[in-house]
């Protein structure tokens, strides 16, 4: 079943997309992310452009994450005030996100830049999740969780504490302040919900409870992507709305499956199964920065 896009200007089988946004939506209900991380790389090697995949799938994110948080909310697994602050530092990153998007297509660098940050956010975080997750089945959790429940130093000296009770912290909301600005202008350039980089901050640089880590950052990755869904749509005019539609067919869905899963399965085995397609993913963006694409020029919309 070919479906034409108008923004990507190319037909695609859309039961393939509508699959892509189901694997999206479960990843999104398993882990807390929102699987644009894996969903911006899959439609780049099919052939659509980074530009607009990467508008599009912060936009499928979007929805993705709206049956995950409510399906935690229920548990009771989402702290409200840290979402609250993260959401906070995620809009403020999307604009800076959105003139750095600009900047780097006006001097045709986009492309180049969306597969480098890939190979090296994607490489960096798959290695330190197989790491943990290796040790953890090898009977060493004890000591790969002990820091979990310590903040970074640096969060300890920073000013103006306040209570997160859901989270058992006591630190600045300056940390998860910051933390949020990062994320924000990884979504913006990436089409990413985030998710892969603000669940181990949240863990190891923020120290809060890991039962209220994925609900909270679902919280955090659905407020952030519908501000960049907003910059994209105002700014680059790249968000494919057929793409769109295609991808949160198939989300809905995967996410509410994942949610049931992650219940049931062990922790470790599935932060390594996460782990390995994070590391395909990321060799497949390093190969693609190294040989001659079919199509040389991208035409974007004005």
């Amino acid at each position: 079943m070919d479906v034409y896009l108008p923004i990507a200007n190319l037909s695609v089988n859309g039961l393939w997309i509508v699959a892509l946004g189901g694997l999206t939506g479960l990843l999104s209900g398993l882990f807390g992310v929102g699987g644009g991380f894996l969903t911006t790389p899959l439609l780049i090697f099919y052939g659509v452009p980074p530009t607009v995949a990467a508008a599009s799938a912060s936009t499928q994110v979007t929805g993705a994450s709206v049956t995950g948080v409510i399906a935690h909310s229920h548990r009771k697994g989402v702290d409200y005030r840290m979402g609250a602050v993260l959401v906070g530092g995620g809009v403020i990153g999307s604009g800076i996100g959105a003139l750095l998007f600009q900047f780097f297509r006006a001097i045709g660098q986009i492309d180049v830049v969306i597969n480098a940050l890939y190979v090296i956010l994607l490489g960096s975080v798959g290695l330190l999740m197989a790491n943990e997750s290796l040790r953890a089945l090898r009977g060493q959790a004890a000591a790969s969780q002990a820091p979990r429940r310590r903040h970074h130093p640096l969060v300890a000296s920073l000013p103006m504490r306040w209570r997160f009770y859901r989270s058992g912290l006591y630190i600045s909301p300056l940390a998860p302040l910051i933390v949020g600005i990062c994320v924000g202008i990884l979504t913006m350039l990436m089409g990413v919900g985030g998710g892969f980089i603000l669940v181990p901050a949240m863990l190891y640089i923020l120290g809060m409870s890991a039962n209220v880590v994925v609900g909270t950052s679902l919280f955090n990755i659905l407020f952030v992507t519908m501000a960049t869904t907003m910059m994209h749509s105002l700014t680059t005019k790249a968000v494919d709305i057929v793409l769109v539609f295609l991808l949160l067919l198939g989300s809905v869905s995967g996410a509410q499956l994942g949610s049931q899963i992650a219940v049931k399965v062990k922790p470790e085995i599935l932060r390594l199964i996460l782990a390995t397609i994070v590391l395909l993913v990321a060799f497949r963006m390093f190969l693609g920065l190294f040989y001659q694409p079919e199509e040389i020029y991208t035409l974007y919309p004005l």
